[in-house]
């Protein structure tokens, strides 16, 4: 398989994804971040997105809501480039009608090597690595020039 290499700005493109039981845990920590996260262009999915545009008085471009397809629309624009990692506070114990869409999400953040924190310590730990403030090279498959050689 043949790879290639994904430039990452300084001004990261993060989408910020929350189940309904989590809304209030990533309001949370955008709140104690928003220094951080306005540095960055944001992306989120329907009702998430309303929110942290208003309670932090950002701007943040929305998808859909993920039952009607935002998570699809979020793998999309990570598997086109679009957005560079992935901040998705979900309900593992609570059962969700779209649970395939999400398990599609992470299954296109591992195929395309995005980062994605799926827990508030992961968040935590990516927003304050060193490599935020920096362009970074993310190494990914090259599926059209791999699809061609067959």
């Amino acid at each position: 398989m043949t790879i290639e290499s994904v430039k990452m700005k300084r001004r990261k493109r993060i989408a910020l994804i929350a189940h309904d039981n989590r809304k209030t845990d990533i309001l949370d920590w955008a709140r104690y971040n928003r220094g951080t996260l306005g540095q960055h262009e944001l992306f989120a999915t329907g009702t998430t997105g309303g929110l942290l545009a208003r309670e932090l008085g950002l701007p943040v471009t929305r998808f859909l809501s993920g039952p009607l397809g935002g998570d699809q629309q979020v793998g999309a624009a990570l598997a086109e480039g679009r957005i560079d990692f992935v901040i998705f506070f979900w309900d593992p114990l609570e059962p969700q009608p779209h649970d395939v869409d999400v398990k599609a999400l992470l299954r296109i953040a591992v195929v395309y090597n995005t980062p994605i924190a799926c827990n508030r310590a992961t968040a935590d730990f990516i927003l304050s690595s060193h490599l935020m403030a920096e362009e970074y090279e993310r190494i990914v498959p090259d599926f059209a020039r791999t699809i061609g050689a067959r």
